[in-house]
């Protein structure tokens, strides 16, 4: 019965993170302008208004690739999901990143409430989030990625063949880091901060 009790908490934990994920990676692409503001509606979750994107491609991607990690998030197994904004050279520009840890060893029911007042407190700051992230350049790609504390086995899920290991290029230095939220609250920690590349990096020829 203890063992149901932490998996029930464990579900519904990334149940609630992975919808809160796929609102604030909408809200990230919103903030970059890499898109018109036309391709946005203003909606309201969790009580804050947020922007949703109106394109079905769009909108596709962000829901499946956020809720593709439900089950290893559930798990413990995902450490960060990254929105990654990328240059003329194909270089990393800037990341948001969501990092996160969920006891697996937590067994009490998920006081919801209280959850989704934190997540929503990361939603307002993501609105004034503006002076911390630099200009992209025009017609700039970006990507979801998402980095595992260890790799899940293929063959043993079919979720896991859906993603693949990726071939983005990374930074040599440190990067710099400015902090936009974070959390604790059982049985999840939650940090979201914005990277930039370090003015030592060095530039692609």
């Amino acid at each position: 019965m203890e063992r149901r009790d932490h998996q029930s908490s464990q579900a519904e934990t990334a149940r609630i993170l992975v919808e809160f994920l796929e609102v604030a990676i909408s809200s990230i692409v919103f903030l970059k302008g890499v898109y018109p503001p036309g391709a946005f509606e203003r909606r309201r979750y969790m009580n804050v208004v947020v922007q949703r994107t109106r394109h079905p491609q769009l909108r596709e991607y962000i829901h499946s690739a956020v809720t593709g990690l439900l089950p290893f998030i559930q798990k413990g197994l995902v450490e960060r999901v990254a929105v990654i904004f990328f240059n003329n050279e194909n270089v990393p520009a800037e990341r948001f990143i969501f990092k996160l840890t969920i006891n697996q060893s937590y067994g009490q029911k998920v006081e919801e409430a209280n959850f989704e007042f934190s997540l929503r407190s990361f939603l307002i700051k993501l609105s004034v989030s503006e002076p911390l992230t630099k200009t992209l350049p025009r017609d700039c790609r970006w990507e979801i990625t998402a980095y595992f504390r260890s790799l899940p086995q293929a063959s043993s899920s079919k979720e896991a063949e859906s993603w693949i290991p990726t071939d983005t290029k990374q930074w040599q230095q440190p990067p710099l880091i400015s902090p936009i939220k974070s959390m604790t609250s059982e049985p999840l920690t939650l940090q979201l901060y914005v990277e930039h590349p370090s003015l030592s990096e060095p530039t692609t020829q």
